[in-house]
């Protein structure tokens, strides 16, 4: 998005406020189903908690996605936004039997990545479809804090207990409809990702009836001028080839399944925050922003790398800045980044900001969460309103004294 455009959304709608381009969206929901344009039946199914606004999910029930969801909410967020139960795929962690049950009793698609759940839920709904998460035990990712492949993870069945998994479907008699797996986040090596894929073939061939097998997602996008991301024309080429053997091996055309949530809307995110102070220190040039970690803890959560562009001064002298929050911790930003020249009350924007940055904000330092604004049809849209006051106490009881 243009710089002007930027500037006139944070005047219009004051800041710090969240930014979604709906063309670029678009562009790489395009770029992923041209990728796997070889295979028959392609499904992608968006990763709500990616980005969860309604607005933006029925953009991509507009576009003919499905959706990812891991809590009851997210399904119900999805109902809400107009998709039908059967493109909404429930792949939760660690939830209650009970939540799992109720999520079926709506109608979409389980997965489950647990062999008790996997019995109890089995032994009780034995038509039910399910679908197995499974744990190849691969990293695909390089970042342990965000890959969930490897062999210490708390998601999936881990693939030594296949013989277990084969007996409690025996057992029960149960539905096993599709066979699922994710690595993790910023996926790099596609012939790691095509290695745990092989993986998966081989536990797909132990079930006679699927209907899809899902490949999860982790594509890496790019955080920094020049920085690498996944190859993702080379993997729809090489998976593409292997899926449609794999098919023909099976017996029956199969759907190729992808849950894509950062490749899809992190580069459409921007976040834009207000230069409170400008404070020397002895060894340090700090830009203080009406913000903080509760706007936006990926870097400090995860060491995520946000490029940071000074909006209101784009072609001033760089100059050494650390970027840091109002909160009362420390919640730094960038570390020494060459930034065009601050000044106070100039407008900062942080790139790749669509995806896991507003869907973890909170209201840390009784702070209110930001707006967020859709940028569609060229049209600045408001889609959340900023917090109040009352926000803050909605749900608080309070005791007489």
């Amino acid at each position: 998005m243009e710089h002007n455009t930027l500037l006139k959304i944070a005047k219009d709608f004051g800041s710090p406020v969240y930014v979604y381009d709906a063309e670029k969206i678009k562009f790489q929901y395009k770029r992923l189903t041209s990728a796997f344009s070889k295979v028959k039946e392609l499904k992608l199914n968006y990763a709500v908690k990616a980005l969860s606004n309604i607005s933006v999910l029925k953009l991509f029930n507009q576009l003919g996605s499905g959706l990812d969801t891991v809590s009851i909410q997210e399904v119900q967020l999805g109902l809400k936004a107009g998709f039908k139960p059967e493109q909404i795929i429930f792949t939760p962690n660690g939830v209650s039997l009970a939540e799992i049950e109720k999520a079926a009793k709506l109608g979409v698609q389980i997965n489950i990545d647990n062999l008790s759940v996997l019995e109890q839920f089995g032994t009780k709904h034995p038509k039910t479809p399910v679908c197995i998460r499974i744990n190849p035990h691969v990293m695909a990712g390089g970042n342990t804090n965000i890959s969930v492949g490897h062999i210490d993870s708390k998601f999936g069945i881990s693939i030594h207990q296949i013989p277990h998994l084969l007996r409690i479907v025996e057992n029960t008699n149960m539905n096993i409809n599709g066979i699922h797996m994710h690595t993790g986040s910023d996926i790099l090596d596609i012939d790691v990702f095509l290695y745990a894929s092989e993986i998966l073939f081989d536990t797909a061939k132990k079930f006679k009836n699927l209907d899809f097998i899902d490949f999860g997602s982790g594509f890496k996008v790019p955080y920094n001028v020049g920085d690498i991301e996944t190859n993702i024309e080379e993997l729809g080429e090489k998976l593409s080839k292997r899926f449609n053997e794999f098919c023909k091996e099976y017996g029956k055309p199969l759907t190729l399944a992808f849950e894509p949530g950062k490749f899809l809307v992190s580069e459409a995110g921007y976040f834009l925050a207000k230069v409170n102070v400008v404070k020397q220190t002895t060894s340090t040039v700090f830009a203080q922003i009406d913000s903080g970690f509760n706007h936006l803890i990926r870097p400090m959560l995860y060491g995520s790398q946000h490029e940071i562009i000074n909006i209101s001064n784009p072609k001033g002298r760089e100059r050494f800045y650390s970027v840091v929050g109002y909160i009362c911790e420390t919640d730094t930003f960038a570390n020494n980044r060459r930034i065009t020249e601050i000044n106070e009350d100039d407008i900062l924007a942080f790139k790749n900001a669509g995806a896991y940055c507003y869907s973890m904000a909170s209201n840390y330092n009784s702070r209110y969460r930001p707006a967020e604004v859709f940028w569609y049809n060229k049209k600045a849209h408001l889609i959340r309103k900023r917090e109040t006051f009352h926000d803050i106490l909605n749900n608080q009881v309070e005791i007489n004294f």
